[in-house]
């Protein structure tokens, strides 16, 4: 291949060439209310704590099911890019993604050059890239910085005054500290929609947008600032056991029906949307189990 891709990664990452790990369809895995009583939770009882115990072997089973799955499906350890965390910490990050059809064949062919660094520090020179654990420069015609972003800073930014912007942002070493992943408890005349992310962002963005608009309704009240900034601290401690350096992320992929629960509790609405113990437990939840109230 005269002009190949070199894609340089820092991190390893658990890419779901397919939703049915197996055969076995994702959703039965990790969308269900058994698979988050595989979890601690924020705000749970004695009980439900000593069953998330007991049960953490099942969550390592479940997690080393799809793990197996894309390594064998994408060849992996063939190619190097195995990561070294699980997969359940993948989701409870939000850090999933979706392998585009054909990639692992393009980088067979040899138009997609794979390299995992060792450092994050590069620099550019006239004829490319140099990357400190390369003594060679990597020639280059284009580069295309896939880098992210941080949303807190993006929320402290909308603040002109210092006072707002360290509220918002809060600790460095802590999630944010929003009630129900909307309210800052000091700033409740602002809500902040989408920030926190889930394995499904439209869906728990317009689930928000429907509990603040109960919340201006008059449907209920915030608590006080105290329970609510108590409540902020238990999803704190909860996203820095299973997402752990990504805790910033704020993610509630891995608990996305327990957080619906709370938000359905707030507006008087019964949570449960199944019909029958089994199917509560069993059957997957989507979207289309939460349609618009009147």
């Amino acid at each position: 291949m005269e002009y190949p891709c070199r894609m340089l990664c820092k991190t390893n990452r658990w890419s779901l060439p397919d939703f049915q790990p197996w055969g076995i369809p994702l959703a039965y895995l990790y969308f269900n209310r058994f698979s988050e009583l595989l979890v601690h939770k924020p705000g749970e009882g004695f009980l439900l704590s000593i069953l998330a115990s007991i049960l953490s072997p099942v969550r390592w089973v479940f997690s080393r099911i799809v793990e197996s799955h894309i390594k064998r499906k994408l060849s992996l350890d063939k190619f190097g890019m195995v990561p070294e965390h699980s997969f359940f910490k993948e989701i409870s990050s939000c850090m999933i993604t979706i392998m585009p059809e054909g990639f692992y064949d393009s980088v067979e062919k040899g138009s997609i050059i794979l390299k995992k660094l060792s450092t994050s520090e590069f620099s550019f020179c006239k004829e490319g890239i140099m990357v400190d654990d390369e003594s060679a420069v990597l020639e280059t015609d284009q580069v295309i910085l896939a880098t992210g972003f941080k949303g807190d800073e993006k929320l402290k930014d909308m603040f002109v005054s210092p006072v707002f912007k360290d509220c918002i942002f809060g600790s460095s070493n802590a999630s944010l500290p929003l009630y129900r992943q909307c309210i800052h408890p000091r700033i409740p005349q602002l809500a902040v929609i989408g920030f926190s992310e889930s394995f499904s962002n439209l869906f728990t963005s317009e689930m928000r947008c429907r509990w603040v608009m109960e919340l201006l309704d008059g449907t209920f009240k915030l608590p006080s600032i105290k329970e609510m900034e108590k409540d902020a601290e238990k999803w704190d401690k909860y996203m820095k056991r299973y997402s752990k350096e990504n805790y910033r992320r704020s993610c509630i992929a891995a608990l996305q029906i327990w957080y619906c629960d709370q938000l359905y509790k707030d507006m008087e609405i019964n949570p449960k949307r199944k019909q029958g113990f089994l199917a509560e437990l069993f059957q997957p939840y989507a979207a289309f189990d939460y349609p618009p109230t009147s």
